[in-house]
């Protein structure tokens, strides 16, 4: 009996100081919009690419009221800070800074539609849809559209 105590006491703390209170981390507030997604390049009904790209939407630093509209350089690369409304899965901004060379952004009618589209092998995804105006060639509004990327390897474009 004199040794069950000491063992019992030994495991006990053992187990208890071993538990850690680590903080709820949770996801950032741009998680509603935030994605990515296989999009086509339109000017009108011009496919410009002919093929879907890879393009992301994430949080800012300040994880507010704003997230990073990023083409990853497959289109006019543009990465540029766009307010977002995460209720009603809407972003736009007006001439933005790009990040990628020095011009200026304009995004319209961004948004987000839950389960509003099918990947490339027909899963139901989520769907993007925005109009993008560049201070480079001002006279035209490109098109992107397209669905999340739903990291099956028979998705991806």
């Amino acid at each position: 009996m004199k040794k069950i105590i000491p063992i019992a006491t030994f495991f006990f703390a053992l187990m208890t100081g071993c538990s850690k209170n680590l903080p709820d981390v949770g996801v950032t507030a741009a998680a509603p919009v935030a994605n990515e997604w296989w999009v086509t390049f339109k000017l009108g009904d011009n496919d410009l690419l002919g093929t879907h790209v890879k393009i992301a939407t994430y949080n800012t630093s300040d994880n507010k009221d704003s997230i990073w509209v990023d083409d990853l350089q497959n289109t006019w690369s543009f990465k540029c800070k766009a307010r977002a409304d995460y209720k009603a899965l809407t972003f736009e901004t007006n001439n933005a800074q790009n990040e990628y060379y020095d011009i200026q952004v304009k995004i319209t009618n961004g948004k987000i539609m839950r389960k509003g589209g099918r990947s490339k092998t027909g899963n139901i995804a989520d769907s993007i849809y925005l109009e993008a105006t560049f201070t480079d060639d001002p006279d035209n509004k490109y098109t992107l559209s397209g669905t999340a990327r739903t990291m099956y390897a028979e998705d991806d474009y």
